[in-house]
């Protein structure tokens, strides 16, 4: 058998520690974790470590925290541990060529998506919001673009109607720890053939904001069910319920109920006991059905809850969100 590689690990998120985990657990030697410094957070906004540095700890690793990997003195002291790989895993800092060449393997990146599809920040949720029926990871040998490199392995999974964006975040942070076990056995070995991306098909997969979180229910009721699942567990869609925000975190596009005539987009329609009915699309003759929401102040419950706890709030006829002019753009 082969020998096993050294490997410095770099990343920063939850998704990282998915990686991080599989990696302990491999026949592969860690030599140091590199992470983000501690970030104020909770609500006393204390120092907290990354994901990827309290897993660390707990095995005993040595962490690396620098701002940038861009100064001489940090890039000598990475080359000084002598591995053999750096596995790259949403770490949020930009590699300089001289940090790309330092690894005899170079640097490998475990990528949320089907590269070239959905480069970039957000790849789990744009996926899902885009309607694609399959996601997965990417192992690709890094260059200085952004995820621009070879691929060198990849798995895939799908998506479902009802899948949402924290549990495609945790399919595939299991799939790429299997993933990059995967690849390092290979190239510990006879190696791993490199596949340049395909020119077509790129596509970028912008950062999240809060401020696309608010739905506006001209749009088609499909669309906005993908972008509800997409954005569970973060940022979270919402729409105005009066001077009160809503937030929905499931829903699904359903047909209109035969006798139902077209509504004012947002209205909404005579409930089925276990969710909101709303009409949607630009003529009001969609329904989204909200089966998962959450009041100012409240738990996340099902509708059905909401319903008999509160159905005085959500009485037919009642429009949510803005109109007109003050609708989102």
């Amino acid at each position: 058998m082969s020998r096993p590689l050294d490997v410095i690990f770099a990343g920063t998120p939850d998704f990282a520690a998915g990686s991080l985990k599989a990696l302990l657990a491999s026949r592969h030697r860690v030599r140091a974790v590199y992470t983000q410094p501690d970030r104020p957070a909770g609500r006393g906004r204390r120092l907290t470590p990354s994901p990827v540095k309290a897993l660390a700890l707990e095995h005993g690793l040595a962490v690396h925290q620098p701002a940038t990997l861009k100064s001489a003195e940090v890039q000598a002291e990475l080359a000084s541990l002598g591995a053999d790989v750096m596995v790259v895993v949403a770490y949020g800092l930009i590699l300089p060529a001289a940090v790309l060449e330092t690894p005899r393997l170079g640097c490998l990146n475990v990528h949320a998506s089907l590269l070239p599809r959905w480069r970039g920040a957000a790849p789990i949720q744009r996926a899902i919001e885009a309607g694609d029926p399959e996601s997965g990871v990417t192992i690709m040998q890094m260059d200085e673009g952004l995820d621009t490199g070879d691929m060198l392995l990849v798995r895939r999974t799908p998506i479902t109607a009802t899948t949402t964006g924290g549990e495609l975040h945790d399919t595939l942070a299991e799939l790429g720890g299997e993933a990059l076990v995967e690849a390092l056995d290979a190239l510990a070995g006879e190696g791993l053939d490199a596949s340049p991306q395909p020119e077509a098909g790129v596509t970028y997969a912008a950062k999240l904001s809060k401020a696309e979180a608010e739905l506006d229910f001209r749009e088609p009721a499909d669309a906005l069910a993908a972008r509800v699942r997409a954005f569970n567990p973060w940022p979270v869609t919402w729409c105005a319920l009066g001077d009160d925000r809503l937030r929905l975190l499931l829903a699904e596009a359903t047909p209109p109920a035969s006798a139902e005539a077209p509504q004012a987009p947002g209205t909404l329609l005579a409930d089925d006991g276990e969710a909101l009915r709303i009409a949607v699309g630009p003529a009001g003759d969609q329904v989204l059905r909200v089966t998962r929401a959450q009041l100012p102040g409240g738990k996340a419950l099902p509708v059905s809850e909401l319903l008999r706890a509160r159905a005085d709030r959500f009485p037919p006829g009642l429009r949510l969100g803005r109109h007109d002019e003050e609708a989102p753009a």
